[in-house]
């Protein structure tokens, strides 16, 4: 029995699918068929009930999956302990995080990091969904806001900073707010993903105002949201780091910088500290420097 058909067999059992697991272990469906064909002759048993829609495990494919993820963690933490040894980052890092700060700063330090490490390959997932980075096969996952409680580790990278913007023409025209209070006679442009809430909570450290918003866009794009704001439509909450390179060009002006949000931890989150492999700990320390 070959560790290659092992793995194989578990992927398919975690993806559910013989075609994400093809995907997921850059193969063919058809290859991957054959191999689960190969082990079930091998060993004399049937391991997968197949249907059109579904697969399922038989009695025997269960006992033997729950051994095959003992076996494979086991050759992981043996192929960790070489690598530590040698120090050099290799192999594949698999790594998620949202789509657009996954846009606005994670596919640039995946750049930089595979310039730096040339024996690293990067498998990237950028999406709206929180994956289960331990039984989905990740390495670790950066994430944008407060940790929910888990028994996964976290490294903080550093906060997301934000700020109001509007475009010049916008503010000529409906007059610069001073204060908070002012927000009130103005149009919103609101980022809607996530956990944001239809409010401003705006602090100049020594005072707090939170402003009730009634958007006249609501959007889950934040690069949408600044386009709105560049086009004249409102006041808009952004990243510094995406409204920067409007601000240098003049189409958005900084409003209200005296009064800002509260900035937004940025953390990396993997399975264990202890066993930190060096291709991640380098992406790691590679993000927190950029940070």
């Amino acid at each position: 029995m070959e560790l290659a058909s092992l793995r194989a067999f578990v992927k398919v059992v975690q993806t559910g699918s013989f075609t994400r697991a093809a995907e997921a272990l850059d193969t063919q469906k058809a290859h991957l068929s054959r191999v689960i064909t190969q082990l079930e002759k091998g060993l004399g048993a049937r391991l997968l009930e197949r249907s059109t829609r579904s697969l399922s495990l038989t009695e025997v494919g269960r006992d033997l999956f729950e051994r095959a993820v003992g076996i494979l963690a086991a050759v992981e933490e043996a192929e960790r302990a070489v690598q530590k040894a040698q120090g050099e980052p290799r192999g594949r890092l698999k790594l998620t995080c949202g789509v657009e700060f996954g846009m606005i700063a994670v596919s640039g330090w995946i750049a930089d990091y595979l310039e730096r490490y040339p024996q690293v390959r990067v498998d990237a997932d950028f999406t709206s969904r929180v994956l289960d980075i331990v039984h989905e096969g990740f390495d670790l996952a950066i994430r944008v806001g407060p940790l929910a409680d888990s028994a996964l580790a976290a490294r903080r990278l550093g906060d997301l900073h934000y700020g109001l913007y509007a475009a010049p023409d916008y503010l000529a025209a409906r007059g610069t707010p001073q204060h908070p209070d002012d927000l009130d006679r103005h149009e919103s442009l609101a980022f809607a993903g996530g956990s944001h809430q239809a409010t401003w909570t705006l602090g100049n450290g020594k005072d707090s105002r939170r402003v009730e918003l009634e958007p006249r866009l609501k959007a889950n794009n934040v690069f949408g949201i600044r386009e709105a704001a560049i086009a004249g439509l409102g006041i808009a909450q952004l990243p510094r780091v995406v409204a920067d390179s409007a601000v240098r060009a003049g189409t958005l002006l900084h409003v209200l910088p005296a009064w800002s949000p509260a900035p937004v931890p940025v953390h990396a989150v993997f399975a264990s500290a202890r066993y930190l492999t060096p291709k991640v700990r380098a992406f790691i320390d590679l993000a927190a420097q950029r940070m």
